[in-house]
């Protein structure tokens, strides 16, 4: 409201006037409304909301690199790539996506349904056992794959040395460097996510509505269909979105397997030194990721269902009788081929490699690089993901809400195109950071923060922010209350956040392969070039690593869902 005093001049216009500005103070008077009112309650201070600014804008250095390559890649080079390879990339990088999605659904929601709702044996322990695929990348399984069904493999050699085989099926029939071989390694390993998932979805649903469908004399199957299924739309459209935009990112299977997607064709455009190409290619892609993620928000505004019921009955056991047999050995098919194999080739050859002197001062040092890069980028993701949680949760506005957006930028890209927009700005702007460590772990903060924010966000929403209320009152500033009193509160889940930035560091291959200093090799670096030579027994001790490595946040996981 304006009273008599705010109709005469203020005293600033004349300070103003001194330096050669004339500003209405109804327009000062303006934007100060606008920024007080842009939060719920105080502003945030300065140095927080500086510190946010700061970590969305390296977030964004990615996207904003690419566009802007893009737009001067030049005519000759998008007509180029239009006509040649941008048609065949798409439909390589769609068909794989979708059948991977597809048949990785499927497989993931069968199977929570037979160790979550049926009277299997051992139930509780295939509960974990089926998610064990998550601790091997898949670039890990493409390796074990090549070793047992590739032109030189075990199961090959036994083809060979059995003449009945050659008689009646002709020579060797399985080609692992093909659609098909790259296929079935990403859905062995990308399954999981829509089995946890589902799992959670299937252990939360009322017992009530499926009796009601019952008494309406609906068999078990209908019931699945016509109730179940419904309720685990939103967990299978999340499991999908998950597994389309890994395969999309996915770098190391596919090279292995000698496939080309975006994500390959975009590293070889670098290693050739045509940025402008890579650029251009980048852009497709992300825009690819763009419209799955608008085609999932869609579809899941579209269809919402809610338990609304005044009890809960956990659901009951379906005895599965003379199914029983089949189911079992369709759950022990699927653990054998993405555990079982997988592990026990690997196993194998890194007690050859040990006996050939394998673990020396070259793999500890690989060792040493994996862990100072990833320990690194756990550190730093823990320090910037606290602002952006404390920002978003106790100043909630539209400036804190785009920091927040801005910071999930990287997680949905692949790590090729977060290289190279990495590539571009130290090489150009930062060159005493090019060619080091420090690169290669921003380039995990950009791509694995929002890992951090997740599990830090679930502690901070159980501290009252009375506790913020009464620090405020002493005097205390923002970003001294953050440090001071709210993070000794929420340590734990910003510990296991950096948990999983580390592990998620451990594993990641185009980024480290693309950011690497000369001679900094990591333990997933000397798995692709050691099984790219087929040296094996080198490549196995260190791919076993990684997936002890990879437990950490399997058990983390496991207790979220």
């Amino acid at each position: 409201m304006h009273n008599g005093k705010n109709q005469q001049p203020e005293r600033n216009n004349d300070r103003n006037a001194k330096v050669g500005e004339k500003v209405s103070p109804t327009l000062l008077h303006f934007f100060r409304r606008k920024w007080f009112d842009s939060w719920s309650g105080n502003p945030p201070g300065l140095i927080l909301l500086l510190f946010g600014l700061f970590v969305a804008l390296i977030m964004s250095v990615p996207i904003i690199y690419v566009m802007w390559r893009s737009m001067f890649a030049g005519v000759d080079r998008w007509m180029r790539l239009l006509d040649d390879r941008i048609p065949q990339l798409l439909w390589n990088t769609f068909s794989l996506t979708f059948a991977v999605t597809v048949c990785a659904v499927v497989i993931g929601v069968s199977l929570a349904w037979i160790v979550v709702r049926t009277d299997i044996p051992g139930r509780k322990m295939w509960q974990w056992l089926m998610a064990v695929p998550l601790v091997i990348p898949p670039y890990v399984g493409a390796v074990t794959y090549i070793i047992v069904f590739g032109p030189s493999g075990w199961v090959r050699d036994v083809w060979r040395d059995t003449p009945w085989l050659v008689e009646t099926f002709g020579q060797y029939p399985i080609n692992i460097y093909s659609f098909w071989g790259i296929f079935f390694v990403l859905t062995m390993f990308t399954y999981p996510y829509v089995f946890l998932i589902a799992s959670a979805s299937l252990r939360k649903m009322n017992r009530n509505f499926e009796e009601v469908a019952r008494s309406q004399g609906m068999s078990s199957l209908q019931v699945f269909w016509k109730v179940n299924l419904p309720f685990l739309r939103p967990a299978i459209g999340a499991g999908a979105i998950l597994i389309s935009l890994y395969v999309l990112s996915d770098f190391g299977a596919i090279a292995m397997l000698r496939y080309v997607t975006f994500t390959a064709a975009i590293y070889f455009q670098r290693a050739s030194f045509d940025t402008a190409s890579a650029s251009v290619l980048s852009l497709v892609l992300i825009l690819l990721t763009i419209i799955i993620l608008w085609i999932e928000a869609r579809t899941r505004k579209k269809h919402k269902y809610y338990q609304t019921s005044n009890t809960f009955r956990e659901p009951d056991l379906l005895f599965l009788g003379k199914w029983k047999p089949l189911a079992i050995g369709y759950v022990l098919l699927v653990f054998f081929l993405s555990v079982v194999l997988p592990i026990a080739v690997l196993v194998y050859w890194s007690i050859i490699g040990i006996g050939m002197g394998a673990l020396d001062d070259r793999f500890f040092g690989f060792a040493w690089n994996s862990l100072k890069v990833s320990g690194f980028a756990a550190i730093l993701c823990m320090i910037l993901a606290m602002p952006i949680i404390y920002l978003k949760s106790r100043y909630p506005s539209f400036i804190s809400s785009g920091i927040d957006k801005l910071s999930y930028a990287g997680y949905a890209l692949p790590g090729v195109i977060v290289a190279l927009g990495f590539v571009f700005i130290f090489n150009n702007h930062i060159p005493v950071l090019y060619n080091t460590f420090y690169m290669v772990a921003l380039a995990f903060v950009v791509r694995f923060l929002p890992q951090a924010m997740q599990a830090g966000e679930a502690s901070l929403s159980l501290v009252s922010p009375r506790i913020d209320e009464a620090a405020r009152s002493l005097g205390y500033p923002p970003w001294k209350v953050m440090f001071k009193v709210i993070l000794p509160s929420i340590l734990p889940g910003i510990l296991a956040g950096g948990a999983l930035v580390f592990v998620s560091s451990i594993k990641e291959l185009p980024a480290t392969l693309m950011l690497r200093p000369p001679g900094f090799d990591t333990l997933a670096v000397r798995v692709y070039y050691e099984a790219s030579e087929a040296i094996y027994h080198l490549a196995a001790p260190s791919a076993l690593i990684i997936i002890l490595v990879s437990v950490i946040p399997l058990r983390y996981l496991l207790k979220k869902y």
